[in-house]
């Protein structure tokens, strides 16, 4: 009975976390990097102080674990091109512009650590080609793309 009664209270908490921020967030791609933000690098365990307060930090855990898999497993299914717009929805988001965006995560390469742990390795390797490659087309377009006066460098 006792495994039930924390099971519901899991999927509380994960209805929680899904409604009243991961809804706020544009695309699961951008949900996947949030999620990954609530876990601490070092001890590898996740931190949501309103979660915690309403369902204690065991519970808060593990459903964001299970909302970080749930999430993650969508992105890693989803296609190139779906990705590429996923991508771009988030980089949007940033403020920042796309070539220093671009730039910073092909070298940073911080779509590593946004991988849930534990999770399947192959889906993992999965995930950071596709993720390579969404960058590539996204640069590709950029590189295609005339100019933006607003960002052009001045004539010499």
């Amino acid at each position: 009975m006792l495994g039930r009664l924390v099971h519901v209270e899991v999927e509380a908490a994960q209805e929680n976390l899904r409604n009243l921020t991961l809804a706020k967030i544009p695309g699961d791609f951008g949900r996947l990097i949030y999620l990954a933000s609530l876990r601490d690098y070092n001890a590898g365990e996740y931190h949501h102080a309103g979660l915690i307060q309403q369902f204690g930090a065991e519970v808060a855990r593990d459903a964001i674990l299970l909302s970080h898999r749930e999430v993650f497993n969508r992105v890693v299914r989803c296609s190139i091109a779906e990705l590429v717009r996923q991508i771009e929805l988030y980089a949007a988001s940033t403020h920042t512009l796309f070539a220093d965006f671009a730039h910073t995560w092909e070298k940073l390469e911080p779509y590593r650590v946004i991988v849930p742990l534990g999770g399947d390795p192959l889906a993992s390797r999965l995930f950071v080609c596709n993720v390579r490659a969404a960058l590539a087309v996204l640069q590709g377009r950029q590189s295609r793309a005339p100019q933006d006066p607003q960002f052009a460098l001045p004539r010499q």
